[in-house]
């Protein structure tokens, strides 16, 4: 059933709303600040090394990214936010993006969100939990990079978030998950199978 995603391929980069691919069939996007591991998460859950690429270039913070799964179903990599140095007003299309996406894209079935969880809850992060409460879109939280702490660590740290998080008014879950140790792959895919309704 997983080997769906190792044929995932990368479709187009999109500036705007009105650049992506037709709003049909599912998708499920991918978000988290820059460092927070997301293209390492996306690369290790299809099994490729390069399908989402590590940009040094802060223009590509602004692109949504679409990968194709099958032609109903799609992967988008939302821009990485926190370590661009971008100009203000740059900062502010993104964010008007990312809103517009969220709120008006159709296909759009679920959110998973990458934190590192040495630091967990970020101003970012929180915007990202709100948006997904306002929108109603259920939301999966990887807890990236959890082989940087020992696993009593990592667990007492996934038990903290969960509990921070129990007031939230959308369905949350999360995990942990570390694409070193390839930690966490079966659970996330799990996860997507349920939005993508390949279970």
């Amino acid at each position: 059933m997983n080997s769906v995603y190792h044929q995932a391929k990368f479709m187009l980069s999109a500036s705007k709303l009105s650049e992506a691919p037709e709003d049909q069939g599912k998708e499920v996007a991918f978000a988290g600040r820059s460092n927070a591991g997301k293209s390492s998460a996306i690369n290790t859950l299809t099994r490729q090394n390069s399908l989402a690429r590590i940009s040094k270039t802060p223009g590509r913070t602004q692109l949504l990214n679409f990968f194709e799964i099958d032609p109903i179903r799609k992967i988008v990599d939302l821009p990485g936010y926190g370590y661009a140095k971008v100009p203000l007003a740059v900062k502010k299309q993104w964010h008007q993006m990312m809103e517009t996406y969220l709120h008006k894209r159709k296909a759009l079935c679920g959110i998973i969100l990458m934190m590192d969880i040495r630091h967990p809850l970020t101003d970012f992060d929180m915007q990202m939990i709100e948006w997904c409460e306002h929108t109603q879109l259920p939301l999966h939280i990887l807890l990236t990079k959890a082989d940087k702490l020992n696993y009593g660590a990592a667990k007492n740290t996934l038990f903290k978030v969960q509990k921070e998080l129990s007031d939230i008014d959308v369905d949350v879950t999360l995990q942990l998950f570390s694409s070193l140790k390839k930690m966490g792959i079966d659970d996330a895919h799990h996860m997507l199978n349920q939005w993508f309704g390949l279970v």
